[in-house]
C-alpha cells in the first residue's frame, strides 16, 4: 500500500489540502500541534480557526478578485467555502462567518472522514525522511523548530511581518440610541439585508480629533529588540500606525463616512466606526479595521470614546503577533514543492499569500497537486487567467524574489484581457467594471476546463 500524505498544520490551508486529497481517494495524516503546543494567537484546538477577522471579504465574483476566488473554490469543492456558506452571517456584500460554528464544521468533517488520521503534537524540525509526500501548511505561526529546519536546508533567512487583531464587542453593550444599522450604500450581500453593520458616528470633528490624539498618546505593545526592524503588513495595519501617517488617515480608511446616513442627524457624519456581526447569534460584533497594538487597559479606555461604545464590554481585545513566510519565488517550483527537497510542498500563508481565502486556495492547489502525484498523474496547474492560477503564479514565479512581500489576490496579478469590443458606445476607453467582469468571465471558463481535466485524470 502507498504511504499517506502528511500535512503539517490544520489551519485554513492544511484543512483544505486534506479535504482535496481525501476526496481524491488519498489517505492523509493531519498533524496539528494544538493543544499540545499552544500559539500566541489561537484560542481553541479546532481546525481552520479564524484568529483575526471573521470576514472572507467581498463575495462579488463579477467585479472583485477575492469574490472570484470564492466562486472558483466553490466549483472545486472547497471545504472552506462550503463551511463558510453554511455558517455565514450578515456582512453587506462580504461573506462573513460565525467563527466558532465554521471552525467546528471543518473540524468535524475532517476528523470523521475515514481517510483522515489526526495526530496532535508538534512536528519539531524537518519531517522524517520516510515521509515521501509532505505538505507544510503551518501558517504565519510556524513553530521555531520547523522554521529553523527549513532555513537550514534552504540556506535562507526567514522573512517576517507583524499582523494585528481587531477587538470584539458584546452586542448588548452597544448603545443603539446612538448607533444604527446600515450597510454602506445599503448594499445587501450573502445572508444580508442592507442593514448588516452597526455604525457609530463621530458627528463633530473635534470629537474625532480628540479620539485620534488619544490613539497617538496611548501606551503600545513594546517590541523585542530582534523584532524592531520587522515591517507591518500594509493590508492589516494597526489603527495607531495609520493615525501616525496623518490625523485624517482613518477618516479616509476604516472610518470613512461615505455611503452611510445617520438617521439620528440631518448631515453626513464626520467619521464612522463600523462593527460587523461576528457570530450566528448576533451576540458579538467586531470593530471593522480596528486592528491595534495598544495595551489592553488603553484599548478599553480609548475605544469607549467612540459614540455608542461608551459602555462597551469586550469579548476579545486586539493584539499583535509576528508572522513568518518563506521567499517562495526563490524556493518553490511551480507545483509548490521545495526545490532543494521536492518531497516537501508548502501551502497557505507561509508561502507569502495573504488572507484566509488565499491561504485556503493555495492549500486547495497543494492538495490537488499531491493527489495527482500520488496517483502517478502529471500535475496540471490552473491557468494563470484564473484567480487560483494568478495567485500561484505570483508566489512561485511571477514575483521578484528580492522584493517579495505577502499579497492578497487582485486583478493586477492576472494577464491582460483582450479588450476588443469592451468599449461602451460614446466612451473612449474600457470602464473598470467592464474590464473586471471580463477578467472574471474568462477566469471561470478557464477554471471549468482545468477542473474537467483534473477530474478526468483522477
Amino acid at each position: 500500500m502507498k504511504k499517506p500524505v502528511h500535512i503539517i498544520g490544520a489551519g485554513m490551508a492544511g484543512s483544505e489540502a486534506a479535504w482535496q486529497l481525501v476526496n481524491a481517494g488519498v489517505p492523509v495524516v493531519l498533524h496539528e500541534m494544538r493543544p499540545v503546543q499552544k500559539t500566541e494567537a489561537h484560542s481553541t484546538d479546532n481546525f481552520a480557526e479564524l484568529v483575526c477577522s471573521n470576514s472572507f471579504r467581498s463575495d462579488d465574483w463579477e467585479y472583485n478578485a477575492v469574490g472570484l476566488l470564492h466562486e472558483e473554490m466553490r466549483r472545486a469543492n472547497s471545504i472552506i467555502m462550503g463551511a463558510g456558506d453554511r455558517h455565514k452571517v450578515p456582512a453587506g456584500s462580504a461573506l462573513a462567518v460565525d467563527r466558532d460554528m465554521f471552525s467546528q464544521d471543518v473540524t468535524d468533517k475532517l476528523k470523521n472522514h475515514p481517510l483522515v488520521t489526526v495526530e496532535r503534537g508538534e512536528v519539531a524540525g524537518l519531517p522524517p525522511s520516510d515521509w515521501d509526500s509532505v505538505i507544510i501548511a503551518t501558517g504565519p505561526l510556524t513553530s521555531p523548530a520547523l522554521s529553523k529546519a527549513v532555513l537550514e536546508i534552504t540556506n535562507e533567512q526567514s522573512l517576517a511581518f507583524f499582523d494585528a487583531i481587531a477587538p470584539i464587542v458584546f452586542t448588548e453593550s452597544i448603545d443603539m440610541e446612538k448607533a444604527w444599522f446600515q450597510s454602506r450604500y445599503d448594499k445587501p450581500g450573502p445572508g444580508g439585508t442592507g442593514k448588516d453593520y452597526i455604525n457609530c458616528a463621530f458627528d463633530a470633528k473635534e470629537d474625532y480629533y480628540a479620539f485620534i490624539d488619544a490613539l497617538l498618546a496611548a501606551e503600545k505593545t513594546e517590541f523585542k529588540e530582534w523584532e524592531k526592524d520587522t515591517p507591518y503588513f500594509e493590508g492589516c495595519l494597526p489603527i495607531e500606525v495609520m493615525a501616525e501617517r496623518g490625523r485624517d488617515t482613518l477618516r479616509f480608511g476604516p472610518m470613512k463616512p461615505v455611503g452611510l446616513d445617520n438617521p439620528k442627524m440631518d448631515r453626513r457624519p464626520w467619521a464612522v466606526v463600523q462593527l460587523r456581526q461576528d457570530n450566528k447569534l448576533g451576540t458579538l460584533y467586531n470593530i471593522v479595521g480596528f486592528q491595534t497594538k495598544m495595551k489592553y487597559g488603553e484599548q478599553t479606555r480609548i475605544l469607549r470614546m467612540i459614540p455608542g461604545l461608551e459602555n462597551a464590554e469586550f469579548a476579545r481585545l486586539g493584539g499583535i503577533h509576528r508572522n513568518t513566510f518563506i521567499n517562495s519565488p526563490k524556493l518553490l517550483d511551480a507545483n509548490l514543492r521545495l526545490k532543494v527537497q521536492p518531497r516537501l510542498r508548502f501551502a497557505g500563508q507561509v508561502t507569502g499569500c495573504e488572507g484566509y481565502v488565499e491561504s485556503a486556495a493555495v492549500g486547495l492547489m497543494a492538495g490537488r497537486f499531491a493527489a495527482a502525484e500520488y496517483h502517478g498523474h502529471a500535475v496540471e496547474t490552473p491557468p494563470v487567467t484564473t484567480a487560483m492560477g494568478a495567485l500561484l503564479n505570483h508566489i512561485t514565479t511571477g514575483a521578484e524574489a528580492e522584493t517579495f512581500q505577502p499579497m492578497n489576490i487582485n486583478f493586477g496579478l492576472f494577464p491582460p484581457i483582450d479588450e476588443t469590443g469592451l468599449v461602451q458606445e460614446g466612451k473612449k476607453k474600457v470602464e473598470s467594471r467592464d474590464r473586471k467582469r471580463a477578467y472574471a468571465v474568462r477566469a471561470l471558463a478557464d477554471l471549468d476546463g482545468w477542473l474537467k481535466t483534473y477530474k478526468a485524470a483522477a
